[in-house]
């Protein structure tokens, strides 16, 4: 379990963040209401650290979360909701693009899909964009309480096979019931060494 986790800050911009420690960042990504917040509270064994909302499309900024005092937990705003205007959109496409360009502090992304829908064109596209970063991507299937246990090796198989990986690959995970949590913690921690 990680102990101190805090927020720190939130940016629209590289000027807005400053990682003058150099400690490595794990960037979460995902669609709108994936439960890329939800997950940083999981991993975290907190609730309110990262602001979760039920309605999409609520985080705007990377939001900066200190983990120990060794490495940042980076939350992106979720892509793929239909109701951002073009405008936010393309707003969102240079915070990333900014985000990822000569970050030599990422460590990883961490790609999460919904386990129940699998990836959407979105997410591939997603996928495809940070193997040109040569980004070190993992892929995490979230709310698997929302499917029976006898379903998530298939939807988890079906996950894998749409982005061309190996099924072993993808992390299976819920907050709700505790599922993978563990394994994410113990996976993160290897990375940011």
């Amino acid at each position: 379990m990680f102990k101190d986790c805090r927020y720190v800050t939130s940016a629209l911009h590289k000027t807005q963040y400053s990682n003058r420690e150099n400690l490595p960042e794990i960037l979460f990504l995902g669609r709108s209401n994936v439960g890329k917040s939800s997950l940083i509270n999981g991993i975290c064994g907190r609730k309110d650290l990262a602001r979760v909302s039920t309605h999409p499309g609520k985080t705007r900024l990377l939001n900066f979360y200190l983990i120990d005092g060794s490495f940042y937990l980076v939350d992106a705003p979720g892509y793929g909701y239909a109701e951002r205007s073009r405008e936010e959109r393309l707003d969102f496409g240079r915070l990333l693009e900014e985000y990822l360009h000569q970050n030599a502090n990422l460590r990883a992304a961490l790609l999460l899909v919904d386990l129940k829908v699998g990836p959407t064109e979105d997410d591939r596209l997603m996928y495809e964009y940070l193997k040109h970063y040569q980004v070190n991507t993992m892929i995490i299937a979230t709310k698997a309480d929302k499917i029976g246990t006898t379903l998530r090796l298939r939807h988890r198989r079906q996950v894998a096979e749409k982005l061309g990986i190996r099924p072993e690959s993808v992390f299976v995970t819920s907050v709700r019931l505790q599922i993978g949590l563990d394994e994410l913690r113990a996976a993160i921690a290897g990375l940011v060494k």
